[in-house]
């Protein structure tokens, strides 16, 4: 993961990528259009991004889109909600 990205990150914004990563996959992220918009510093685009990601076999998954919901909020503000 550290090596996609080519950008410096505070802590909170590592650690919200960090969740999200480990509960992803490093090759998924890899390819992610999130990855994209972070390398490119729209870093206002990431937090849209990282909700996106709440989804299982087409269905969005409640304790899943309260995590998504929860690295959004640690990547942009730095509360950590979980």
């Amino acid at each position: 993961m550290r090596s996609d990205i080519r950008v410096p990150l505070n802590q909170q914004q590592f650690d919200a990528l960090v969740s999200f990563v480990y509960n992803l996959g490093a090759a998924a992220f890899a390819s992610a259009t999130l990855l994209r918009d972070l390398n490119a510093r729209n870093f206002g685009a990431v937090p849209g991004q990282l909700r996106q990601w709440a989804h299982a076999g087409g269905k969005g998954l409640p304790g899943l889109v309260l995590r998504r919901n929860a690295a959004a909020e640690l990547f942009s503000s730095g509360r950590y909600a979980f």
